[in-house]
């Protein structure tokens, strides 16, 4: 059964930086075609026409074939429609989907303001919820398509400071399971994909040292004052190990799972 994803067109959202760049670059290499999106443009256009990311580096994203980049705010359900309806008519059929866009707002329930809540469901909930009607309804009329929402091991054990953040991405991994349930008969695949601690800027923004290795080593050992395992493997993700489980179950050798949470984790939810 073939790894390949040869001609396949793929969107991804918040597809700037870490696991959605990952998630690009890991999907080209499979021979994917993508729309790599965020909330600014991932690659700048110039004169109305599409360009493409350079997403072998890590550095700033240049032109380059193969990838179209363009601005998309998740949380306006009109762009989105106004979106696939322009990628569907002029690149082809949405054969995947890739919900990364994400945003963290950490505070105790007790300090957290409306405007955090609301905004933090905003994208990691309605946002999904915008990208996987839309595709879903166009997938489910030819009958194919597979739809990966990333999520968070913070969706299925309870986090201090992270509330909100946690509550969002459970509601987003029922809600996939929810539609899975619904497009299965038609052909078209759902399934979520939970990293714990990824080095992405959203990690490091929650360190509290300049020192990148200290910081990492706590996480990995975990922290008993906030009820926080560590990292039985020892390391925390990679981006690309993420994007690895993406294209996995975006691809024909999953052919037979949907509706599936898969931890990416290092093991750090002690989840059997």
């Amino acid at each position: 059964m073939s790894a390949g994803l040869d001609g396949r067109l793929a969107l991804v959202t918040g597809a700037s930086r870490g696991i959605g760049r990952a998630v690009v670059a890991t999907l080209v290499a499979q021979g994917a075609r993508v729309v790599a999106t965020d909330i600014e443009a991932p690659a700048e256009r110039n004169g109305g026409t599409h360009h493409a990311l350079d997403v072998t580096g890590t550095g700033p994203l240049t032109v380059r074939d193969g990838v179209t980049s363009r601005a998309l705010d998740v949380t306006d359900a009109t762009a989105v429609d106004t979106l696939v309806d322009e990628v569907e008519d002029t690149l082809g059929p949405l054969d995947i989907a890739v919900n990364v866009a994400g945003v963290l707002r950490p505070a105790h329930v007790v300090d957290l303001t409306d405007k955090d809540w609301a905004a933090t469901f905003a994208v990691n909930t309605t946002g999904v919820f915008h990208v996987s009607r839309t595709v879903a309804r166009r997938m489910a009329e030819r009958g194919h398509g597979s739809i990966v929402t990333v999520a968070s091991n913070a969706a299925g054990i309870p986090r201090t400071g992270m509330a909100a953040y946690a509550a969002s991405k459970a509601a987003a991994v029922m809600f996939t399971k929810c539609l899975g349930l619904e497009v299965a008969a038609s052909g078209v695949r759902c399934n979520t994909v939970s990293p714990g601690s990824t080095l992405t800027d959203m990690q490091r923004a929650l360190w509290t040292s300049d020192d990148e290795e200290s910081a990492a080593r706590r996480v990995i050992e975990g922290d008993a004052s906030t009820y926080r395992t560590g990292i039985p493997l020892g390391r925390i993700a990679d981006p690309a190990d993420i994007a690895d489980a993406v294209a996995f179950l975006v691809s024909d050798r999953a052919r037979h799972i949907t509706m599936h949470d898969l931890y990416v984790d290092g093991g750090a939810t002690l989840r059997a």
